[in-house]
């Protein structure tokens, strides 16, 4: 019995399960990345540079480009250009609109760069209909929801959306990152509330004719 237990293949079994999970575990860090490009395209960016270097994340083969240090310098200058950018008045809603393809591709690549060992169709299937799917849909959030913030204050409160945002940004990266379970949670929540705001919202009616 006890060698039946420990055959090869009961062992076989154990370590494509632990691979199966890990797989899984790093499509969901994917995904919560993806929901903070939504918010911040370069945060979330940031953060993976910032944990690859520290050794709390793993870049499949092709992304470790992003855990070297000229790519945190890069990633760091663009995150406060793009922060300090989204405080300029009427600006931040050009952003907004400049920026949506650049957060859809940003949550593929993050996507990309922790989810690995399966083949490269799935692995790029996956990353763009779930990176780049999750990251377009809290993007098309903070766009409804700044429209109506310009809407109705005259664009006097897009400066607390755009510290909410970031704030969000920061949070679910280092969730993504820590508590991947938990981001998930939250990131669902997210969704929700985001797709929420885009059926109500006039702005995005509007281009949706």
């Amino acid at each position: 019995m006890l060698q039946m237990m420990c055959s090869p293949k009961s062992g076989t079994t154990i370590g494509n399960r632990a691979r199966d999970m890990e797989t899984a575990l790093g499509l969901i860090i994917g995904i919560g990345l993806s929901a903070a490009c939504g918010l911040r395209i370069f945060v979330p960016m940031l953060g993976v540079s910032i944990a690859a270097l520290t050794g709390h994340l793993t870049l499949f083969p092709g992304f470790e480009w992003m855990g070297t240090w000229p790519a945190l310098i890069a990633f760091a200058t663009a995150t406060v250009l793009e922060v300090a950018t989204y405080y300029i008045p009427w600006v931040d809603n050009v952003m907004d609109a400049l920026t949506t393809p650049a957060a859809v591709a940003a949550g593929i690549i993050v996507t990309a760069s922790v989810f690995g060992d399966v083949s490269p169709f799935l692995k790029w299937s996956m990353a763009i209909v779930a990176g780049g799917g999750v990251a377009a849909i809290v993007q098309g959030g903070t766009v409804a929801l700044r429209a109506g913030s310009t809407g109705t204050t005259g664009g006097m409160a897009n400066p607390l959306v755009s510290t909410l945002e970031l704030v969000g940004a920061i949070l679910v990266t280092v969730l993504a990152i820590l508590l991947p379970i938990l981001c998930l949670v939250v990131v669902v929540w997210i969704g929700y509330k985001m797709i929420r705001k885009m059926t109500k919202s006039p702005f995005i009616r509007g281009l949706l004719g």
